[in-house]
C-alpha cells in the first residue's frame, strides 16, 4: 500500500470539513480545471466564426483558415499575459484537425467531424471508466484537488460523488452526440454549425454543475501532498531526537570514563604515599 493510499489519523478530520468550504474548494477546482468563462469562450469563438462567415459566402477556404488564425490569436493572447495556455492550445489542435480534414475532403461539414469523434469517444470514455472502477472525472480532478488517487480506497463517498459525475457526464455527451451525427449526415454545414454551436455550453454547464453537487455534497479530498510533507517533518525530528540522544550518551560514557580514571590514580598516589 502506498503512502498515496494508506490510512492516517487525519482522515476523519479531513472528512469534518465545513461545508462551505469543501464547496469553496470544489468551485475553485472546477474553475481551474474546465477553464472558467474564459476557457468557454476560447472553444466556442473559433467555431462560430468559422460557420459565421461560411453562412455568408460558403467559402471553406476562408472560413477554414480564419478559424485557425483566431485560435491562434488566443493562444499569444494567453502568452502575453503569462497565463495558462492549455485551454488555449487544446481549441488550436481541435481546429487545426478540422481544418485539414475538411481541406482533404473538400467537404466544409468535415471541419465538425474531429470534435465530434472526439466528444463520441470522451462519452464513452466516462462510461468505460466509471464501470471499471475508476471514473474518469476523478482522474482529472484528483490531482487539482490535492487528492490523487487516493479517493479510491480511502475515501468511498468521494469515489461514488465521482462515478455519479462521470456518469452524468457521459450520458450528457452522449446526448449531444445523438443530436450532431444525424444532422452530420442529413443536414447542411450552416445547420450542423449553428446547431453545434448552440450545444456547445449548455450541455458542458449542465455537466459542471452536476459535478459540483455531488462533489460539494462529498466528503473533503484528502490532501495527500500535505500528508507526505507532515511524513517528512516528522521523519526528520525522529532522526534530530535519535542523533540528539546519541550524542548525549556519547558524552555521558566519556564523562563516566574520565572519573574512572581520576578515581584510579587517586588511589595509586595514597598507596605510594
Amino acid at each position: 500500500m502506498t503512502s498515496l493510499d494508506k490510512p492516517t489519523e487525519d482522515t476523519e478530520d479531513t472528512d469534518r470539513t465545513h461545508p462551505d468550504d469543501a464547496r469553496a474548494v470544489t468551485e475553485a477546482a472546477l474553475f481551474e480545471a474546465f477553464g472558467g468563462v474564459r476557457g468557454m469562450v476560447e472553444t466556442v469563438v473559433p467555431g462560430l466564426l468559422f460557420v459565421a462567415i461560411f453562412t455568408i459566402n460558403k467559402d471553406l477556404h476562408l472560413s477554414a483558415i480564419a478559424a485557425l488564425v483566431v485560435s491562434l490569436v488566443l493562444v499569444v493572447v494567453r502568452l502575453a499575459m503569462k497565463d495558462t495556455v492549455k485551454h488555449a492550445f487544446s481549441g488550436v489542435f481541435g481546429v487545426a484537425f478540422g481544418v485539414v480534414f475538411a481541406m482533404f475532403t473538400g467537404n466544409a461539414k468535415d471541419f465538425y467531424l474531429p470534435g465530434m469523434l472526439y466528444t463520441l469517444g470522451l462519452a464513452l470514455a466516462y462510461i468505460v471508466t466509471t464501470l471499471a472502477g475508476v471514473p474518469l472525472i476523478g482522474l482529472i480532478l484528483g490531482p487539482v484537488f490535492k487528492e490523487n488517487l487516493s479517493w479510491r480506497t480511502r475515501n468511498p463517498g468521494r469515489k461514488k460523488a465521482y462515478a455519479k459525475a462521470s456518469w452524468a457526464w457521459g450520458l450528457i455527451l452522449l446526448a449531444k452526440c445523438a443530436i450532431l451525427f444525424p444532422l452530420y449526415w442529413w443536414a447542411d454545414t450552416a445547420q450542423l454549425g449553428w446547431v453545434l454551436v448552440a450545444l456547445k455550453i449548455p450541455p458542458f454547464l449542465l455537466a459542471v454543475w452536476l459535478t459540483w453537487v455531488f462533489l460539494a455534497k462529498a466528503p473533503a479530498p484528502i490532501d495527500v501532498f500535505a500528508e507526505l510533507e507532515a511524513e517528512e517533518k516528522a521523519e526528520e525530528a525522529r532522526k534530530a531526537a535519535q542523533a540528539g540522544e546519541t550524542t548525549g550518551a556519547t558524552g555521558t560514557a566519556g564523562a563516566i570514563g574520565t572519573g574512572d580514571d581520576g578515581g584510579a590514580q587517586g588511589g595509586r598516589h595514597r598507596r605510594d604515599a
